[in-house]
């Protein structure tokens, strides 16, 4: 028996995460972004590709994200700031050249362009942004703005 990953819907077709712009801090998630698989289904390249999986972690000082784009050349990657706020990581990855007369048994390995978008939230000082990408693996390090961290007010409601 072997195991094979399955894409298929299995949320009910929703999936926050298939968003083009993954926005947390605003707009609610799409109703039914999911892709709709169909049984046992495989993703093809272009989908393995813009499913660039990202990790978003935080602590006091900074926002850190963590794409795995292995087989990617940094100079295929760019990083760039949308609008101010818009986290944008995108990049392509390019098949390696055809060995003529070659017969193909299996090509598994994806390759094609990939681009995911995140909104920062209010605190992330866009500015100071760097990036550093090492064993196929792009980290992208965005500073807090502590002056919009002081400015963070909460007031308690109290229910009647």
């Amino acid at each position: 028996m072997s195991l094979m990953p399955w894409f298929g819907g299995g949320r009910g077709g929703m999936d926050p995460f298939s968003s083009d712009l993954w926005d947390p801090f605003g707009a609610s998630w799409p109703l039914d972004a999911g892709r709709r698989g169909g049984e046992g289904g495989s993703r093809d390249d272009a989908t393995a590709m813009a499913r660039t999986n990202v990790d978003w972690h935080e602590n006091d000082k900074e926002h850190i994200f963590s794409a795995e784009i292995p087989g990617v050349r940094k100079e295929d990657v760019k990083v760039e700031v949308e609008d101010g706020n818009v986290l944008k990581i995108s990049g392509e990855k390019t098949r390696e050249e055809e060995h003529k007369g070659d017969a193909w048994n299996r090509v598994e390995r994806s390759f094609g362009s990939f681009m995911r978008r995140f909104r920062l939230p209010e605190n992330a000082k866009a500015d100071g942004i760097r990036c550093t990408m090492q064993d196929g693996v792009l980290r992208v390090v965005v500073p807090k703005d502590e002056q919009a961290q002081k400015q963070r007010n909460v007031r308690s409601i109290d229910i009647a």
